[in-house]
């Protein structure tokens, strides 16, 4: 496949047209769990932007990143699925999407462990959320690998447009973070 025709893919993958609220709920379990990311515009953005930053890093950072958000949010899952709440959770989410998007923006490296640690926190708030939208009809595991599953696709999916594009649009990769933290930065106004 030549890779003008991987750019375009991951390009009309990657178009966050359908992507407002939360819609994509009326299936039960497994397509419930992998609609929830792909169609809610702050989770689309946060996760595409955690792979976008993992392609930035060097070493372990790159495929530390997106397991440490994926595992963390699995836990925030598991939270809400018992019910739990955290308090600014949506605040959370939104500032993730801002966090994200200004580490992809300015390509910073933090030292790993803040980095881990920071990815962990955030996570936890998305999946808190996942865990607290379970549909009524769907049973929690088939929706928690449909969640894991899509975000790990998200996370790919952002990693991928970065290592497939030349380095000269490095640029283009720092405008998408640009305009996801501009994106954060709405979600949080409202």
């Amino acid at each position: 496949m030549k890779r003008s025709t991987s750019i375009l893919g991951l390009t009309l993958l990657l178009s966050p047209a359908l992507a407002f609220a939360h819609p994509g709920h009326e299936h039960a379990g497994l397509l419930a769990g992998l609609a929830h990311p792909v169609f809610g515009l702050d989770h689309l953005l946060a996760m595409l932007a955690v792979g976008l930053w993992a392609a930035q890093q060097s070493g372990a950072a790159r495929w530390a990143l997106p397991l440490t958000f994926v595992g963390s949010m699995l836990i925030g899952g598991l939270l809400g699925f018992a019910g739990v709440e955290i308090p600014l959770m949506e605040t959370g989410i939104a500032a993730s999407v801002l966090a994200f998007g200004l580490l992809v923006a300015v390509a910073i490296r933090l030292p790993m462990l803040i980095a881990l640690l920071l990815t962990a926190l955030f996570a936890l708030t998305h999946g808190v959320a996942h865990g607290l939208e379970l549909p009524v009809a769907s049973g929690p595991w088939g929706y928690a690998i449909g969640f894991v599953v899509a975000t790990a696709a998200l996370h790919a999916c952002g990693y991928l447009l970065v290592r497939l594009l030349p380095q000269a649009a490095a640029p283009l990769v720092r405008v998408l973070g640009a305009a996801s933290a501009l994106s954060g930065a709405w979600l949080l106004a409202n």
